[in-house]
């Protein structure tokens, strides 16, 4: 029997599951829609590259420093701050007039994005004393971000269908307007740490190799990667990300502890998190298009071409916890990463003649895949570490993924642009998938076949992170 205290934290996990859900919808729900927005106030490939990726550039560059600045003033504050900013940004897409006022609201909800999901996790670890039950919060958590991540694409087309491509922004204003709320009223402050420093140095530089990484590469697919400026952006993104590593290593209060990657789980699993999302995301990316201007899809029927992916996804989660107890955990992840890419192989090959239904056939074995990875790499890595730095960690992995995100649409993205035939875009696009994937399967040898991580702990709420 639930007590009166429990009965008013689950609106508060309500609220924050909230948090991290629009966080993750966000990033999906797009990709059905470029194709449509394209169309509607203009931008060829290249700008519903920028769409897609200001959000997840911005997520990816300042998720580190936004737990950390949470921790400063009080998670709380941040929190709906953050979810103000988010839902305001979401207004502002709406309503773009343009793609660059677009592109320009798409990188703030990204900012947005960035504060909510270590607030978030912050928040709920502190509103549950008993480790018990802050498992069980964790993992309704992240099953509600996992949801929103899987019913990205198949809403994003019913509300373009039913409302046209600015309801998929207009829904993230009454969530907002709830969560705020409710929040506001049932949770207290986090403890502050004042004397927490900010990285700035270490978050410009990491941001300036990042932003000019993706813009280089986007801006190749148009112009061509041997024109000038890309090349400049790129070798200023070189010397931006050495100089990044030099001030994390020297730096007292680094925002990304190097020496983390010092045991070799934490290193292998925020590298294998990085390809895996270079790969997925960026197959999502193209597929949209492929779906929508090959075979003239509605942006409905393409995000129904999703679907099954994304219940294999939610199948293969469930799995993999009792697979990896049996088999072990290094096993399961390089089987789910050699299904990826097979998956990506047999696409490779019958993609130019396949139906719509039989690519979203094959991608069902692509959705397997990652979700047996996914979890598994996540338990990993915060097993890896102190449970004390298991916010690091959690923020690692979540900024190595969607740096993944932001690679991935662009290099595949710019091969579509670089193309006349997209069909041969897309094949080039999973031909890298391939040695991508592969290539993270070498990694698989620093795991271990049954460590003593979140997957051994009576608390393992790692296990239900499955979030992708």
């Amino acid at each position: 029997m639930r007590t009166e205290r429990e009965a008013v934290r689950w609106p508060a996990l309500v609220a924050l599951s909230l948090g991290f859900g629009v966080v993750q919808l966000d990033v999906t729900v797009v990709n059905v829609a470029v194709n449509r927005i394209g169309a509607s106030i203009g931008g060829g490939v290249s700008a519903m590259q920028w769409v897609v990726s200001a959000y997840t550039l911005a997520f990816a560059s300042l998720i580190l420093s936004a737990g950390a600045f949470g921790d400063r003033v009080g998670a709380k504050r941040v929190f709906v701050a953050g979810f103000a900013l988010f839902t305001l940004a979401s207004a502002a897409c709406a309503a773009a007039p343009d793609v660059g006022v677009l592109i320009a609201a798409r990188a703030v909800q990204g900012v947005g994005a960035a504060v909510l999901v270590p607030c978030s996790l912050a928040l709920l670890n502190h509103a549950y004393d008993d480790p018990g039950a802050r498992a069980r919060a964790v993992g309704w958590w992240a099953a509600g971000a996992s949801c929103a991540f899987a019913a990205g694409p198949v809403l994003g087309g019913v509300l373009i269908a039913v409302a046209g491509w600015r309801s998929i922004f207009l829904i993230n204003l009454p969530l907002g307007a709830l969560a705020i709320a409710v929040v506001r009223r049932h949770l207290a402050e986090t403890s502050r740490s004042p004397g927490r420093g900010l990285d700035v140095r270490g978050q410009a530089l990491g941001a300036l190799a990042l932003g000019l990484a993706a813009t280089a590469t986007i801006e190749g697919g148009a112009v061509g990667f041997g024109a000038p400026l890309v090349l400049v952006a790129y070798l200023v993104a070189a010397a931006s990300a050495v100089g990044f590593v030099v001030v994390e290593s020297r730096g007292s209060e680094p925002m990304l502890p190097l020496g983390l990657f010092g045991e070799p789980t934490f290193g292998a699993t925020a590298a294998i998190g990085l390809l895996i999302n270079v790969c997925f995301y960026g197959l999502i990316f193209v597929f949209s298009l492929l779906f929508q201007r090959a075979h003239g899809l509605s942006p409905l029927d393409a995000g129904l071409g999703f679907l099954p992916m994304t219940v294999a996804v939610g199948a293969a989660n469930v799995l993999a916890g009792r697979l990896a107890e049996r088999y072990g955990v290094g096993m399961v992840i390089a089987s789910g990463l050699v299904l990826m890419a097979a998956t990506s192989g047999v696409l490779a090959a019958t993609v130019s003649g396949a139906s719509p239904v039989a690519i979203a056939a094959i991608l069902i074995a692509l959705g397997g895949g990652i979700g047996l990875v996914v979890p598994l790499v996540t338990s990993e890595m915060l097993g890896s570490v102190p449970r004390a730095r298991s916010g690091i960690a959690s923020a690692t992995l979540n900024s190595s993924r969607q740096t993944g995100s932001v690679i991935g649409v662009a290099l595949f993205g710019s091969l579509i642009a670089g193309h006349r035939d997209i069909l041969s875009g897309v094949q080039l696009a999973l031909l890298i998938s391939i040695a991508l994937l592969l290539t993270s399967t070498v990694l698989c040898r620093r795991l271990g076949p049954q460590r003593e991580g979140m997957l051994g702990r009576e608390s393992s709420h790692g296990r239900n992170l499955s979030t992708r």
